[in-house]
């Protein structure tokens, strides 16, 4: 998968933060192994996974010595099970040492993100549904994780507040009314931003439809209430649902004919993949 530029940014970002809290002023117990030292170590995964985050590991490497040889048998994307090698490493003995938490820091929560989302992504196929996520990401990590849902095969929503406008209860409390606010939208919102506003019942939503809404995130409602928003809504805009949503659930929740479902645990509630970097003498 093609990294942009920004994202190219992101991950030196990402590894100069990482290394810098982990080494600080030097790895004290990598001294203990001879300058001169060459090393080879093999990364396994313990589990069936959506592999996902290999510049940020090569990124780790890289930034501590540019003769480190990272040699990978699988790509961003690919899944992977139990017990298959990842990839091989060549480089200086105290270089590994001091690396390998931060790289694998980052291949195993990347990896997380993707395989969780994959799931999600393979328990609503053939819905038309989308998997999406949301702004609940790990501090520092948004663009990362982001990256994580779209290798597992889900949609990103925006960013951050400055790519979207999504109005939420207070902002309609705040301007007074559904049809208010969405006209104050409207006035601001550069042609590039979308406009999405949140509803908690049928008759909030048929509010929203009447003053021109045409993306609409129903909050917490239940199966039946969702199927009857989808037949008030007849196309004339785009239904997000969103709240609670779990493995279990999401299928019936697509089969209501929603056209997103947002999922803050994809990059809120993370599970590392189970990696190990084992050192080698081939």
């Amino acid at each position: 998968m093609n990294l942009s530029q920004q994202l190219r940014i992101e991950i030196q970002r990402n590894v100069a933060a990482s290394l810098a809290e982990d080494v600080g002023t030097g790895d004290l117990t990598a001294r203990l192994i001879a300058a001169d030292t060459d090393a080879r170590g093999r990364v396994i995964t313990r589990e069936e996974a959506i592999v996902c985050g290999t510049a940020w590991f090569e990124a780790a490497f890289a930034a501590l010595s540019p003769a480190a040889t990272i040699i990978w048998h699988v790509r961003d994307g690919d899944r992977v099970e139990p017990g298959q090698v990842l990839c091989d490493v060549v480089a200086n003995a105290r270089v590994l040492l001091t690396a390998e938490r931060t790289a694998l820091n980052f291949l195993q929560l990347l990896s997380g993100t993707a395989t969780v989302t994959r799931r999600f992504v393979d328990a609503v196929a053939g819905t038309g549904a989308k998997i999406v996520d949301t702004r609940k990401t790990l501090p520092g990590l948004r663009l990362a994780q982001k990256y994580a849902v779209a290798v597992g095969g889900g949609t990103n929503h925006r960013v951050g507040l400055y790519d979207g406008i999504l109005i939420k209860e207070n902002h309609i409390i705040a301007a007074g009314s559904i049809a208010g606010v969405l006209e104050e939208a409207k006035k601001i919102a550069p042609s590039n931003v979308f406009i999405e506003i949140e509803v908690e019942s049928l008759e909030q939503l048929e509010e929203a439809l009447a003053a021109g809404a045409k993306m609409i995130l129903l909050d917490n409602m239940d199966l039946a209430t969702m199927r009857e928003a989808v037949r008030i809504t007849a196309g004339r805009a785009e239904l997000e649902a969103s709240g609670g949503v779990n493995l279990e659930k999401v299928r019936a929740i697509a089969e209501t004919g929603v056209d997103r479902i947002s999922i803050g645990s994809l990059t809120k509630d993370v599970r590392a993949l189970d990696l190990s970097l084992r050192h080698t003498e081939e």
